[in-house]
């Protein structure tokens, strides 16, 4: 898991040092009416720490396997209203969250990495696996869509 908590602590400094040499012009663009922009991309981060925070958590103590509700990703990014929130609160939202994360992964207990969550279709995985999961989904977005 230090690789984990390596790479988050790494995004969590480098995404506001390179966000503040964008304007709001760049971060609020859309390729597409259909797409996101780089600021909706940041905030769906955001989305998923929420959502993983819980699941992380709850896994620990809920019935194995675990099963992991469905997440309408799309419906989040636009209830919460990403593009018109300031790039700034974004990416303090993100700061904050995923510090919260790397707290909840060090104080997980080494025999509860192995506890189950069904992910969807009775496939099981680990919790380990749901944070490496929840890491790879983060560095996706931030290397392929936002600093490619």
């Amino acid at each position: 898991m230090n690789n984990v908590i390596d790479g988050i602590n790494y995004w969590i400094y480098y995404v506001p040092k390179e966000f503040k040499r964008m304007s709001e012009v760049d971060v609020s663009k859309k390729s597409s009416s259909t797409k996101w922009s780089k600021k909706e991309i940041l905030g769906h981060l955001c989305d998923s720490a929420i959502i993983n925070i819980e699941r992380f958590i709850k896994i620990q103590y809920e019935k194995q396997p675990f099963v992991i509700p469905t997440y309408h990703q799309d419906k989040w990014v636009a209830i919460q209203k990403y593009q018109d929130t300031p790039i700034e609160e974004i990416i303090t939202l993100f700061y904050a969250l995923n510090k919260q994360i790397i707290t909840i992964i060090n104080n997980i207990p080494d025999e509860k990495r192995s506890y189950l969550c069904d992910i969807g279709n009775n496939e099981l995985k680990t919790l380990e696996w749901l944070i490496q999961d929840y890491y790879e989904h983060m560095e996706h977005h931030l290397k392929k869509q936002i600093f490619k």
